[in-house]
C-alpha cells in the first residue's frame, strides 16, 4: 500500500473516530462523574492514604475551604526545612532524601554513608546495555527512551517479577542509582545520531553524588562548580515527592496494585511524567519566556508583559493554547512551596551567572501573571507560579539542555515513586478499580453483507 492511500485511510478513520468518541457533557453531570478524580470545589477525590508525602494549600473552617500558602511534607518533615537544613550546612541533600522517603526517616551519619556507597555501587549499567539498549535506536524525546531503559533492565534483573519487599528495595536503589547515568546516555545518543553532533560518554564516578554525576556525565569537559552542584542537587530534592495524588504517582500506585514489576510499574510513571500538563511544563514554561523575550522589548516595563500574557491568554502568542505555562497548579493557590523555595537559590545562582535582568523578568511575570489572568478571565481563581516555571531558569543556567529539563524531574521523582510502591506493596492490598459507566446504545449485531462504510 502506498504511503499516500495510507494517510488517507488514517484520515478517515481519525475522522471518525473524533465523531465516535465525543461524549455529552451534560452526561458527567448528570451521571456525578469526577472528571479528572476531582470534585466540584476542586478538591482531588479521596482513594488512598499514604504517609510518604502531603500537599497542603488551604484549610478547613466551618466547612469552608480558606486558601493559605502552600507546604509541602516528606515523611511529616516540611520540605523547606530540608533543603534551608541541608543547604545551610553546605550538604547535598538528595540522597538523605531519597533515604526519608524510603524508610520514613532521616539517615544518621553513618547510615547516609552506608547508603551512600550502596548508590555508588549500583550507579554503572550492565555490560553492554549502553551500546545495545541506548546507543541503537536513539530517541528524540529522553523521556521515551528512559522508559524503554527501565524495561529494557527487567531482562538483566535476575528475579525482576517478585514482589517481596526485599527485592523490590533493592530494585528501587538500583534504579535511584541509575537513572542520572540512563538521563545522560540518552541524551547522548539523542545528541550524537539526531543531532549528529560529537559524542562522549563519560563513566559515572563513585566519589560524586547524583546531581554532580548528571554535570560530570553531561558535560564535554566533566566540570561543574559546587554551587551549580549544590543547586541541582536542591532541584532534585524539590521534585522527589509530592503526594500520592499527582498523576505519575497514582500511575505508580495503579500499576502497582496489580502485582506488575518494578520495571513495569516505573516506566508507566516516566510515561505519565512526560505529559506537558505534568511534567514536561517545564519545557512548555522555558520556550514561553524566551518567546517572551523576543518579543518584549522592555524587560522591566510591567505594561509589555502583561500585554504580552494578554496575547498569550487570548491564544494570539506563542503556541496559541491558551495557557500561562508555569502558572496555576491543580493544588497550590497562594504559592507553590516549591517555587518558594526555588527562587531564594536561584537568586544566588543568577547573581553568580551575571543573569539578574533574567531573574527579575522571571518575578515580574510570576507578580503580573496571575492578574492577567483574573483581567481576561474575569475570574475569582487563584492562581500562582508553580515549580515549572522557575525550574527551566534555574536548569537553563546551569546550562542544562531543555532536552534534560523533564527527565530531570524523573531523576528526582524515582525516589518518591519506589517510596509509593513499596508503601503499595505493603498496604494497598487490593486492585484499584474505578467505575466508567457506559452511555453508548445497545444495537444488534449486523451481519458483514448488511453493512455500510463509515469511512
Amino acid at each position: 500500500m502506498e504511503l499516500e492511500q495510507k494517510n488517507q485511510i488514517i484520515d478517515k478513520l481519525a475522522d471518525v473516530a473524533k465523531v465516535k468518541s465525543h461524549i455529552n457533557s451534560e452526561l458527567y453531570s448528570k451521571y456525578n462523574v469526577k472528571r479528572g478524580l476531582r470534585n466540584n470545589d476542586g478538591t482531588g477525590v479521596l482513594v488512598g492514604l499514604t504517609e510518604v508525602g502531603e500537599v497542603m494549600s488551604y484549610i478547613v473552617d466551618d466547612a469552608d475551604r480558606i486558601p493559605v500558602e502552600g507546604k509541602l511534607f516528606y515523611q511529616g518533615y516540611e520540605v523547606k526545612d530540608l533543603a534551608n537544613g541541608f543547604f545551610s550546612a553546605g550538604k547535598f541533600g538528595y540522597e538523605e532524601t531519597a533515604f526519608l522517603l524510603l524508610t520514613g526517616e532521616l539517615p544518621t551519619e553513618s547510615e547516609l554513608a552506608d547508603f551512600n556507597k550502596l548508590l555508588s555501587s549500583n550507579r554503572n549499567l550492565p555490560d553492554g546495555f549502553t551500546e545495545d539498549m541506548i546507543m541503537k535506536a536513539p530517541s528524540p524525546d529522553i523521556m521515551n527512551k528512559l522508559a524503554r531503559s527501565v524495561l529494557a533492565l527487567y531482562s538483566y534483573d535476575d528475579n525482576p517479577d517478585s514482589t517481596d519487599i526485599n527485592n523490590v528495595v533493592r530494585q528501587c536503589t538500583e534504579l535511584i542509582a541509575r537513572f542520572p547515568v540512563l538521563i545522560s546516555y540518552g541524551y547522548m545518543a539523542r545528541r550524537h545520531y539526531i543531532e549528529h553532533r560529537d559524542l562522549y560518554i563519560h563513566a559515572p564516578l563513585p566519589e560524586y553524588n547524583t546531581a554532580q554525576n548528571i554535570l560530570h556525565m553531561i558535560r564535554p569537559d566533566g566540570q561543574f562548580t559546587e554551587l551549580e552542584a549544590r543547586i541541582l542537587d536542591l532541584m532534585l530534592v524539590l521534585h522527589a515527592e509530592h503526594g500520592g495524588g499527582n498523576n505519575s504517582t497514582f500511575v505508580t500506585h495503579a500499576v502497582s496494585s496489580t502485582g506488575s514489576d518494578t520495571y513495569a510499574v516505573i516506566a508507566s510513571a516516566v510515561g505519565s511524567l512526560k505529559g506537558p500538563q505534568h511534567g514536561g511544563a517545564s519545557n512548555k514554561a522555558y520556550n514561553m519566556m524566551k518567546d517572551l523575550r523576543e518579543h518584549v522589548s522592555d524587560w522591566t516595563s510591567e505594561a509589555q508583559v502583561k500585554a504580552y500574557l494578554a496575547d498569550i491568554i487570548n491564544k494570539k502568542a506563542f503556541d496559541k493554547s491558551g495557557l500561562i505555562y508555569g502558572i496555576g497548579h491543580a493544588v497550590y493557590t497562594l504559592s507553590d512551596p516549591r517555587t518558594v523555595t526555588i527562587k531564594k537559590y536561584a537568586e544566588i545562582l543568577a547573581r553568580e551567572k551575571g543573569n539578574m535582568d533574567l531573574f527579575n523578568l522571571y518575578l515580574l511575570v510570576e507578580k503580573v501573571a496571575p492578574e492577567v489572568f483574573h483581567e481576561v478571565k474575569k475570574s475569582d481563581k487563584l492562581v500562582c507560579a508553580n515549580v515549572d516555571f522557575f525550574a527551566g531558569l534555574v536548569y537553563s543556567m546551569l546550562d542544562i539542555p531543555t532536552e534534560l529539563y523533564t527527565p530531570l524531574f524523573a531523576c528526582g521523582r524515582i525516589a518518591g515513586w519506589s517510596a509509593h510502591r513499596i508503601e503499595e506493596l505493603v498496604s494497598g492490598g487490593r486492585i484499584m478499580r474505578p467505575a466508567y459507566k457506559c452511555v453508548n446504545k445497545r444495537r444488534p449485531y449486523i451481519p458483514a453483507d448488511k453493512r455500510t462504510d463509515i469511512i
